[in-house]
């Protein structure tokens, strides 16, 4: 998997090198999410709470409704993992606190100050699950940095990594020495990792050419970019389709592509080469390489109904893509709504698209057109009332479908979505 940066300082978006000297700033972490999404998930590092020098904790909260983020930098504590989970954080980010003994602070190497902190590390692990921590073993010439990368701790990157591993799903391993340096990854340390642990693996560090990834992925690391993104030296599109093991796709470097709507439906199958991939992220629409017409071929094309792409995600093993896509107008030839079933899923999100057309396109008679604000909130106070007084199960289905109608309407006049809903309820689950 890409993962791209987002570290905050100060409320912007910016990129340092060696975690020091500034080389560029951004004012628009909103609209990196959006588009860094449609590569991979989103690594959103708050350095000021990193360095102790305050936070950027309503962006973040912001950047976790835009896209599917990592997040670290400063989480010193379970409750602020378990918040940060509830809220949408797919992962969690621990460094500096895995690595100190708060029995001995300041007591430097010397009085035993560095150490892999096991019971906090657990703690971590039980509150929010190994598969959602990740460890940032970041380190300099072998040995684990903290604060930001200001504090030598003596310890051994590898030795350091094995005793984290039984807690975490992923390490994240920044050389330091070459962060934002534009001078290319060491890979040596990375080999040794790779070698050391059998969770997951990130790069960081000094990442600046397409080779660097393709070697870094047949390595069986995700690769974390920063610098080589913000100054256009890699692109995430490019950096994408080069992770992808295409030998496994023999001799036509063919690889399985699975199209699912948002609210988990599969749609269809098919197949892309390097051609397809390219032309899927430059049109916004998925693009497949016809096995039949042995050429490149839009869905849609002819038909109009086009899948215009929201994200694209590598499979564990890199040898086949999901594409997540809002479909517009049927997917399969046939007419019908998916290549595997006749119509579409009557969900909450179905509902919702009517009810949309229904305001975009209002058809003479269409009831739902005519329910304005005050109408729809008298509406759902009187079907609130009737789900109460219903008597039988049936009664029940019948009044509580009329509520969950309305809601629906209220909830898209005031441009709420099913995800925003379901979101907070993962939240209120989670934390």
């Amino acid at each position: 998997m890409i993962i791209a940066s987002i570290d905050l300082q100060n409320g912007k978006v910016v990129q340092l090198k060696q975690g020091a000297e500034l080389v560029l700033q951004r004012d628009d972490p909103q609209a990196l999410a959006e588009e860094f999404d449609r590569y991979g998930e989103v690594a959103v590092i708050d350095l000021d709470a990193a360095m102790g020098n305050g936070s950027n904790s309503g962006i973040v909260k912001d950047l976790l409704r835009k896209a599917e983020c990592r997040v670290g930098g400063g989480i010193r504590t379970v409750e602020q993992a378990k918040e940060l989970v509830s809220l949408g954080a797919k992962k969690i980010i621990i460094g500096s606190s895995i690595f100190r003994n708060p029995a001995k602070k300041g007591a430097g190497i010397e009085g035993g100050e560095f150490a892999v902190n096991l019971p906090l590390l657990e703690s971590f692990a039980d509150a929010i699950g190994r598969e959602r921590m990740i460890v940032a073993v970041d380190a300099k010439n072998g040995e684990i940095v903290v604060d930001g990368w200001k504090t030598a701790t003596g310890l051994d990157l590898i030795q350091a990594a094995k005793a984290v591993e039984p807690f975490v799903s992923e390490l994240l391993f920044t050389c330091v020495e070459r962060e934002g340096t534009m001078t290319g990854i060491d890979l040596n340390p990375v080999k040794k990792l790779r070698e050391a642990v059998s969770c997951g693996v990130t790069a960081a560090g000094g990442v600046s050419t397409l080779d660097e990834v393709r070697e870094l992925a047949m390595l069986n690391c995700d690769v974390q970019l920063g610098m080589a993104l913000y100054t256009g030296k890699i692109h995430l599109a490019d950096a994408f389709a080069v992770s992808l093991d295409w030998k496994k796709g023999g001799s036509e470097a063919l690889l399985p592509v699975i199209v699912q709507s948002p609210d988990g439906q599969v749609l269809m199958t098919g197949f892309t080469d390097r051609e397809a991939l390219d032309e899927t992220f430059k049109r916004g629409n998925v693009c497949f390489h016809s096995r039949t017409r042995n050429r490149l071929w839009m869905k849609g094309e002819t038909s109009g109904n086009v899948l215009e792409v929201i994200r694209l995600r590598a499979d564990c093993d890199r040898d086949a893509v999901l594409a997540v896509v809002k479909p517009v107008g049927a997917v399969c030839h046939t007419g019908a709504w998916s290549c595997f079933s006749s119509g579409r899923r009557f969900t909450h999100e179905f509902l919702s698209d009517i009810i949309d057309d229904r305001f975009r396109n209002p058809k003479p008679g269409s009831y739902t057109a005519t329910l304005d604000d005050k109408l729809v909130r008298e509406k759902i106070m009187e079907e609130a009332e009737e789900v109460c007084t219903a008597k039988t199960r049936e009664e029940v289905i019948w009044e509580a479908a009329d509520l969950f109608y309305f809601t629906t309407v209220l909830m898209r006049r005031e441009g709420v979505t099913v995800s925003d809903v379901m979101a907070e309820l993962e939240r209120r689950h989670n934390k």
